[in-house]
């Protein structure tokens, strides 16, 4: 199954699509991703507006060098009408929210496929993000991140989730819906995106890199926010720090000693070194590379 390559994105920026003094100043944030919702933060009254405006809207956002993916309804008509207006030349995704089975991503599929063809753009380009939203979607995690097409990301839209179960949003009570998802997508080398918490709160950018910095030690690998105020603390939490990217090459260096030597296990700095500690530091290596490279692009 083709699949659009993954997405190097530590923060994805929230922008209301039809408020533009949010549009208008996304550029300058350092994110990323800027999603342009065209969901929960659009009234129905206010939704053919942010249609309208999307062609502008991603010209705009799209200037300081960010991706940019749109967030669509999920009701079918209200769907349609937000792929219409958003598959367009420089759309690299399309969050996909209340997604339950492969099915729905399939419909979509055959949707976006048509588009693209019809408007001039590579077939298949555009990646979906699978908004995981009701429990009833959690016996189909799996199977999801194994066959959806166009699959590049999964997250959990935890204050949706919370209402549906009935729980209150925070840590404790997302942390194992979380962490289930990211498993699916693990599995698949599908990327996980989330803080283990609820996105909600933005007045505390340090407590938000804090609960960050823990989703990476669990292999998420970037996050949403809804302030500017906040990418910046993403985009520190999910980057491999200086020391970690020293001693992953260290690791690296003695590897290739040993290997010249003829030894598949070696110690460094008293630790025994062997094959998934190896692994471990390469993949660190190719994120930090692939996160530098598209800093300097």
């Amino acid at each position: 199954m083709n699949r659009p390559p993954p997405p190097v994105w530590r923060s994805i920026l929230y922008v209301p699509g039809n408020v533009p003094k949010f549009i208008d100043k996304a550029h300058e944030r350092d994110a990323d991703c800027v999603l342009v919702d065209l969901e929960d933060s659009v009234t129905p009254a206010e939704k053919p507006v942010a249609r309208a405006m999307l062609p502008e809207t991603m010209a705009k956002v799209v200037r300081g060098g960010a991706d940019v993916a749109v967030r669509i309804n999920r009701p079918m008509r209200l769907a349609i009408a937000d792929l219409e207006a958003a598959v367009r030349p420089g759309l690299s995704a399309l969050f996909i929210t209340k997604t339950e089975g492969v099915q729905h991503l399939r419909l979509l599929d055959e949707a976006v496929s048509e588009l693209e063809r019809e408007r001039g753009m590579p077939t298949g380009g555009v990646g979906f993000a699978a908004m995981i939203e009701h429990p009833r979607a959690l016996a189909h995690l799996d199977d999801i991140a194994a066959n959806a097409p166009r699959l590049i990301a999964m997250m959990l839209g935890g204050e949706d989730f919370a209402l549906e179960t009935g729980s209150i949003p925070g840590d404790e009570t997302l942390e194992l819906p979380k962490r289930l998802v990211a498993f699916a997508a693990q599995a698949h080398g599908v990327a996980m995106v989330g803080i283990l918490g609820t996105v909600a709160d933005y007045t505390d950018p340090a407590a938000y890199r804090k609960s960050a910095e823990r989703a990476r030690r669990f292999g998420f690998s970037g996050a949403t926010c809804v302030h500017p105020g906040l990418v910046q603390a993403l985009n520190d939490a999910f980057m491999p720090g200086a020391e970690e990217v020293a001693q992953a090459r260290k690791l690296i260096a003695a590897d290739e000693k040993a290997a010249a030597e003829g030894r598949g296990s070696f110690t460094v700095d008293g630790k025994m070194i062997d094959v998934p500690v190896i692994d471990r530091a390469r993949r660190l290596l190719r994120r930090h590379d692939a996160i530098e490279r598209r800093i300097k692009s």
